[in-house]
């Protein structure tokens, strides 16, 4: 392993005094392939391994924790199996002969794997995100409570928020109040994040047998 000082003089010889490679390898005694990976990388890399480490004992038995922990997944949490059990099961049902925290350190590795979920986020022209909320305002000099409607348009950006006096009217957001256009027609679907069914919006709002978190509401 060589210092930083070495790459940067290797580096500033070759690349800033227009040496070649084979004249930084006679000056500095090097070798061309250090003087190669030292023109490839700016800073040491470190040792980068070619190939996992393997397990002698464990690798065979591996199909079988992979196994165990599928199951696990699917089962109910307390009858899953902790790592200590693992172990014992390789133990006594395959002979297992290593010890256990190489077992203890691949099921911890293979959980966290097992975990990582990326759930890809698209939001489509029109379609937007509501949601109702409650605050205490002051209006003329009193303080009350207000209850507002929310409703933000993902892809762009755009929000819109109007405040009524009560969750129980019958009565639909202003859209014109930010020059927006009926989400009829504009074809926008809305997706409520809250039950829709307590506040009695218009049937027209809402197809009617559906209610709860997560609905769509075609205005």
């Amino acid at each position: 392993m060589f210092a930083v000082e070495v790459y940067a003089a290797v580096r500033h010889f070759v690349f800033v005094e227009g040496n070649s490679r084979r004249e930084a390898a006679r000056v500095f005694g090097l070798s061309r392939e250090t003087v190669l990976k030292m023109c490839r990388f700016s800073l040491p890399p470190g040792y980068v391994r070619t190939k996992p480490v393997t397990k002698p004992k464990l690798g065979l038995l591996l199909p079988v924790v992979d196994a165990i922990l599928e199951v696990d997944r699917v089962g109910p949490v307390k009858q899953r199996h902790t790592a200590k059990r693992i172990f014992e099961r390789l133990r006594d049902e395959h002979g297992f002969g290593g010890g256990y925290t190489v077992v203890k350190d691949y099921v911890r590795i293979a959980r966290a794997r097992g975990r990582e979920t990326f759930v890809p986020l698209s939001h489509p022209p029109g379609h937007a995100q509501v949601d109702f909320g409650e605050a205490v305002g002051v209006i003329g000099g009193v303080r009350c409570k207000i209850h507002f409607f929310c409703m933000d348009l993902p892809q762009s950006d755009a929000c819109f928020v109007k405040a009524y006096p009560a969750e129980t009217r019958r009565r639909k957001p202003s859209w014109m109040g930010m020059g927006l256009p009926s989400p009829s027609s504009a074809g926008c679907q809305c997706r409520c994040s809250t039950t829709i069914s307590r506040l009695r919006w218009p049937r027209s709002a809402a197809t009617a047998g559906e209610s709860g978190r997560g609905r769509s509401l075609n205005w």
